[in-house]
């Protein structure tokens, strides 16, 4: 049957394909111009502090002693001698390459050594958050919907300790008591003495390459050097989550639609877990992502206690040698780390709150 002129009139016509393209495309634009600007901030920032320090990089590599046409050689190596902005473009260069340089305490790359080190920082990190996230968020929902129990109570000191305690003081209180009295755990250092480069490293990742290698005796002993030190930065990610989770799930659970739910009679779990819960999704993301980079940028003062080989004891090292090299590399990895954490934070929002597709 033919189609009258009204009938051609009201039939909808598709939005061109531009008007949905278009859209996403911007956003990707949008998204990747403030990351170049981030991330040409943080090398400035970096350019500025390396230049701001009372320490002579030319002096750091060829000593105090040495002669004035070495010196002078070195200084133009180094490229001191152009103006500052083209200096900092060099710089930029050079980052955007991943070449931060020659350290000046092994005389190896930067980049080389943040490679090795970063894995152990990433394991040690990664393992806290998960600490974190699994004891934290149950305790916050917890102490939420028992108000004002001894529940709430226990998750409020809990959350108050681990935000006064220095973490120095719990790492030595925790081997003296762990590793030095009772002997559950293993002492400074990633794996003991006898397991040094027994695995062949794979990832970087102690655990992971013990078990990659099948060999479990030398994993067991990674294990019980690690636990303790990931324990304690999980508790540090356990106070803030379970606190923060506490606070979204009261603001939650006296909202209207929690009201209309449990007179509708629906069941206490149902209306936390599936209701409450589910809101404050996109709010704990934020949460975590901002605690698990923490635990990868603060986990300096760990590493040092319990000698752990990572990118915070890394940097330290490089700081109090005068390897400035080192410890702009490490700083632009670390605000690198921020940035990608936030990206993947946007990006869990699009899938867990429709809203912001």
């Amino acid at each position: 049957m033919a189609l009258t002129e009204d009938n051609k009139q009201r039939r909808p016509t598709r939005a061109p394909f531009s008007n949905h393209v278009w859209p996403i495309l911007k956003t990707a634009l949008l998204t990747l111009g403030s990351i170049a600007v981030t991330l040409i901030g943080l090398v400035f920032i970096t350019f500025v502090i390396g230049r701001v320090m009372p320490i002579d990089p030319v002096l750091a590599i060829v000593g105090e002693r040495a002669s004035q046409a070495t010196y002078d050689e070195v200084y133009f190596q180094l490229g001191l001698d152009k103006p500052v902005i083209v200096q900092f473009l060099y710089y930029l260069w050079d980052v955007v390459h991943l070449d931060f340089g020659i350290s000046l305490l092994n005389a190896r790359p930067v980049s080389e050594d943040i490679a090795r080190v970063f894995p152990a920082t990433l394991e040690l990190a990664t393992l806290g958050i998960f600490f974190g996230v699994v004891l934290g968020i149950p305790l916050g929902v917890l102490a939420a919907v028992h108000k004002g129990s001894w529940i709430d109570q226990i998750a409020r000191v809990v959350a108050l300790v681990g935000y006064s305690m220095p973490i120095f003081w719990l790492g030595l209180m925790g081997l003296l008591v762990f590793y030095g009295i009772l002997g559950w755990v293993g002492g400074p250092g990633r794996v003991g003495i006898f397991y040094i480069d027994v695995v062949p490293s794979v990832t970087g990742l102690i655990l992971v390459d013990t078990a990659l290698a099948g060999n479990w005796d030398a994993f067991k002993n990674a294990f019980s050097h690690i636990i303790l030190p990931a324990s304690l930065l999980g508790y540090f990610s356990l106070a803030y989550i379970s606190r923060m989770t506490r606070s979204f799930m009261l603001e939650q659970l006296s909202a209207e639609y929690i009201t209309t739910a449990r007179v509708k009679g629906m069941s206490e779990w149902n209306v936390v877990w599936k209701h409450a819960f589910k809101n404050i999704r996109v709010q704990l993301i934020t949460v975590i992502a901002l605690s698990y980079a923490n635990l990868l940028e603060g986990s300096v003062l760990t590493e040092i206690i319990f000698s752990w080989p990572g990118i915070g004891s890394y940097i330290t090292t490089a700081l109090l040698s005068a390897d400035m090299n080192a410890v702009l590399g490490g700083t632009v990895v670390v605000g690198l780390i921020f940035i990608l954490l936030n990206i993947f934070s946007d990006l869990l929002y699009r899938v867990f709150d429709p809203r912001a597709k």
